[in-house]
């Protein structure tokens, strides 16, 4: 384990190989599952503000969800996370594109300037996965076989985990932790090289 700031991150996220294949997994992490997507207390009023600018996307299965079961739920778990569409199914804020890729209404929405909050941190920073701890920020590769597609072109391109996770890592922790970051990683590079 590697400590960077107030984060305890697993050295997975240097060692292992991750870019997204939509093309090749249809975006099946937004579809699969037993719960939606994890929410921090802080999401829940951005997720209600972007919601009607979002529902424009959505699917009418997913609003009828939304309109029956709430915005977010509490999981199994007793963690909060967004609505699925029913048990096992799609998330609430998916859609699908011309190619039948599963997408997120929350992203497209801000991606087109009509909300200010891209969508929840977890699914931003997916493979990784946060925990807190009792000092520190758990940072923790997630492996889901789902993902597969993009282990195989993460390894081809040569690029580790946390550098296709940039934006989400720079978005939770700030800029010039991720420079920390980065320093880490070449110190560990020269260690295990």
């Amino acid at each position: 384990m590697i400590i960077v700031g107030d984060a305890l991150i697993s050295e997975d996220i240097f060692e292992e190989h991750f870019v997204c294949d939509l093309n090749a997994c249809k975006g099946a992490c937004c579809v699969e599952g037993e719960s939606g997507a994890p929410l921090d207390e802080e999401e829940i009023p951005l997720l209600k503000e972007a919601y009607p600018a979002a529902k424009a996307y959505m699917t009418q299965e997913g609003i009828d969800a939304i309109e029956r079961d709430g915005i977010f739920v509490e999981d199994n778990d007793g963690d909060l996370v967004t609505t699925l569409v029913g048990p096992h199914a799609a998330c609430t804020f998916v859609f699908y594109d011309e190619k039948g890729i599963a997408k997120c209404a929350l992203e497209k929405a801000y991606l087109e300037g009509k909300t200010t909050w891209k969508k929840p941190l977890s699914c931003h920073l997916y493979p990784i996965r946060l925990t807190k701890l009792k000092e520190y920020i758990g940072v923790n590769y997630h492996r889901w076989p789902i993902c597969a597609p993009a282990c195989e072109c993460g390894s081809k391109l040569q690029v580790p985990v946390f550098k296709f996770l940039k934006d989400p890592l720079t978005r939770k922790f700030g800029a010039e932790w991720y420079s920390h970051l980065e320093e880490a990683y070449q110190l560990w590079k020269e260690e295990n090289s």
